[in-house]
């Protein structure tokens, strides 16, 4: 694997987001309120809308423009929704985070 240092734990605030941008496009880090952390590709599978700047609500997100609701474990739409937003493996040591560089995983 191929781990990129990306930042710090609170760059992201609690049940907030941050954008970065990669070779593969903006990814979002969404931190929930026990602090872990999640990446995802910032389009909606939806129409593609910003999903950094949605909702963070437990494990999920609600997008902004049509309140479609991600998964952030999965990147799976949540029922009646159908569809998922590339998912991108993270890790945290020491307050530090790291992104899996490779491709990301769509588990819909």
């Amino acid at each position: 694997m191929n781990w990129i240092r990306i930042g710090r734990l609170d760059d992201i605030p609690r049940q907030g987001s941050r954008v970065i941008n990669t070779a593969s496009g903006e990814i979002a880090l969404f931190r929930s309120v026990d602090d872990q952390v999640f990446a995802l590709s910032n389009r909606c599978p939806h129409k593609g809308g910003p999903l950094a700047q949605g909702i963070v609500h437990g494990k999920r997100v609600t997008c902004p423009l049509h309140n479609w609701v991600i998964d952030l474990e999965s990147g799976s739409a949540i029922a009646p929704d159908v569809g998922c937003a590339q998912r991108y493996e993270v890790r945290v040591a020491h307050d530090v985070l790291f992104l899996e560089a490779e491709a990301g995983v769509c588990k819909a």
